[in-house]
C-alpha cells in the first residue's frame, strides 16, 4: 500500500477493491486521474482507493500517468535531540528540495539541508522512506517523489533560512515544540516522525 498526497488528502495506492466503505475504489486503469485529484482540490472527495491486483505495478501506472520529480530532504537531529525545521507557505517542513543532474539522491538531500538552513557538518544516519504528492505547476499535475533521511549534526551556529526559496524561518525545536509543529504542517511529514510526536488526522488512518 501506497499514500499519494493532494494537499492533505492521501490517494491510497492499494491491492484490495475495497478498503471501507466511506472510500470511492477505483481500478488504478480506470482512473481519469486529473479529474480525481482535481475533485480532491475542491473538496468534493476525500477518501479515494486506486486499486490494482499486482502490488508492483501501482506506482509504475502512476508514474506513467503524472511526470515525476525526483527530491531528497533530510529529517536532522542535533546535539540537543533537536529537530530541524523550515517555515514556508506558513507551513511547518522539513528541508528538502529537487535532484541536480549527476548527483546521488543522498547528495540531493545533503546538499538540500544545506542550502535552505545553512546547517554545516551533516551526516546521514539512515534512511527513512520515500513520501509521495501531487503538485501542481503551470496546470500540469506532477508526481514528486521525496526520498528521506535521518541526518546528525553537532553544528551549533546561526541558521540563515534561504529566503529566495520562500522560506522565512529556519528553526530547531525539541519535543513539545515539535508537536506544535507538527500541527500546522503536512500530512506527509508526519509520515517520518516517531509516533510520540504525532497527533493523528482522521485521514491519516486506513479503512
Amino acid at each position: 500500500m501506497y499514500k499519494v498526497f493532494v494537499n492533505d488528502v492521501p490517494i491510497i495506492l492499494s491491492t484490495q477493491e475495497n478498503i471501507g466503505s466511506k472510500y470511492t475504489n477505483i481500478a488504478i486503469k480506470k482512473a481519469k486521474l486529473k479529474k480525481l485529484i482535481g475533485q480532491i482540490e475542491s473538496g468534493e472527495l476525500t477518501y479515494l482507493n486506486l486499486y490494482h491486483k499486482n502490488e508492483q505495478k501501482l506506482l509504475k501506472h502512476l508514474k506513467r500517468k503524472l511526470k515525476v520529480v525526483v527530491a531528497g530532504g533530510g529529517l536532522v537531529y542535533n546535539a540537543n535531540q533537536e529537530i530541524l525545521f523550515i517555515y514556508r507557505n506558513k507551513k511547518w517542513d522539513l528541508p528538502k528540495g529537487k535532484a541536480e543532474k549527476g548527483e546521488n539522491i543522498e547528495e540531493t538531500a545533503l546538499r538540500e539541508v544545506e542550502e535552505e538552513t545553512h546547517v554545516e557538518g551533516l551526516k546521514i544516519v539512515s534512511f527513512l522512506q520515500i513520501t509521495y504528492h501531487i503538485i501542481n505547476r503551470n496546470d500540469k499535475y506532477k508526481l514528486k517523489e521525496t526520498h528521506w533521511y535521518e541526518m546528525k549534526t553537532n553544528f551549533s551556529g546561526e541558521l540563515v533560512p534561504e529566503i529566495s526559496e520562500g522560506i522565512k524561518k529556519a528553526k530547531w525545536k525539541d519535543f513539545e515544540k515539535t508537536q506544535k509543529a507538527l500541527k500546522k504542517s503536512y500530512a506527509n511529514i508526519k509520515l517520518l516522525f516517531p509516533k510520540e510526536y504525532l497527533v493523528q488526522h482522521p485521514n491519516d488512518r486506513v479503512g
